[in-house]
């Protein structure tokens, strides 16, 4: 155990999230008020000492994301200034992630420059979920946790007992992923090839394996307008022969009209983690459901505070 005390902060991104990881951990949020001043300037009051402690922050930077993101570097620091020993930034979902390279000239590394921002800002870890790209940890000068939500969702479907199961990636640079989960549930593997000739449009050009007659499951890191996703389940089911088709991914990102494909398409069920909350409109979609990534990052927490290798947290 560790001699420091720990404290959690949240800003306004996601504090239902925070509230849960406190009551796992058994303890209560730190005491802080993220507002706005008149002109719309981001105005933080800090109602405890930090000083001499070791301070999580529960901040995914979704939308409206430069205002999270802001939140976020705003309380890093200040937190600094008041002598806290360390700081974690808790980002489950880290926005800017697919700005993670310049395709073409003049485009900005937009994912390196909220890496910059938050070293600067005074973080000296980062926790996150199922970064879009795993090398943006490279973007960073501290130590990044990169925690996997793959375990909870093969819990998850594991406890549906699903039969005659296999796992589709929607895409080649999703099947590590999928893989993974493929092994979890001891099942086969297939991929979607497509191609995108935009931002937000794809095209299925066909299917690597075989899914006629099976339950499909397919998983991504995360579903912005969900055209993606759909179109493989409609594909799956119309042309490949699946049997039934579910679907499910760490962000639920939702971007319109992400739901209302979701409920016209041929997915029976969108499996998601609550790195981002839900809108009331996306509670009330009876086909999303949703496993809790509390658990996960309140271990995470939990051992990163008592100095004990978070690796150990998947032996």
């Amino acid at each position: 155990m560790s001699d420091t005390a720990l404290q959690i902060f949240t800003g306004n991104a996601n504090p239902e999230l925070a509230q849960e990881i406190v009551e796992f951990l058994g303890m209560e949020l730190s005491k802080a008020k993220v507002s706005k001043f008149k002109d719309g300037e981001v105005r933080l009051e800090i109602n405890e000492s930090v000083r001499g402690n070791n301070v999580f922050i529960i901040q995914p930077t979704c939308a409206p994301v430069n205002e999270n993101l802001m939140e976020l570097l705003i309380m890093v620091d200040a937190i600094r200034r008041a002598s806290a020993k360390s700081i974690t930034t808790v980002i489950p979902y880290y926005g800017y992630a697919r700005q993670e390279r310049k395709q073409k000239p003049r485009e900005p590394i937009s994912a390196k420059l909220v890496a910059n921002l938050l070293t600067a800002a005074g973080a000296d870890r980062m926790v996150t979920i199922d970064l879009h790209t795993s090398s943006i940890q490279g973007f960073f000068d501290i130590p990044v946790d990169h925690m996997p939500a793959v375990p909870l969702l093969a819990n998850y479907y594991r406890e549906k007992q699903l039969e005659n199961v296999v796992v589709v990636s929607p895409d080649i640079g999703g099947v590590t992923r999928a893989r993974n989960l493929a092994e979890r549930l001891n099942c086969t593997l297939a991929i979607i090839d497509k191609r995108r000739p935009e931002p937000n449009k794809s095209e299925i050009m066909g299917i690597i394996g075989d899914v006629r007659g099976k339950n499909v499951i397919i998983v991504d890191d995360m579903i912005d307008t969900a055209g993606t996703i759909t179109n493989a389940a409609n594909f799956l089911s119309e042309q490949a022969g699946a049997n039934e088709v579910y679907a499910c991914c760490t962000h639920a990102v939702f971007t319109p009209p992400a739901v209302e494909r979701i409920q016209q398409s041929s997915i029976k069920e969108m499996l998601i983690t609550n790195t981002i909350p839900l809108t009331e409109e996306e509670k009330q979609c009876a086909k999303i459901q949703t496993v809790s990534i509390a658990p996960l990052l309140g271990r995470t927490i939990e051992f990163i505070h008592n100095k004990k290798s978070v690796s150990g947290l998947f032996d």
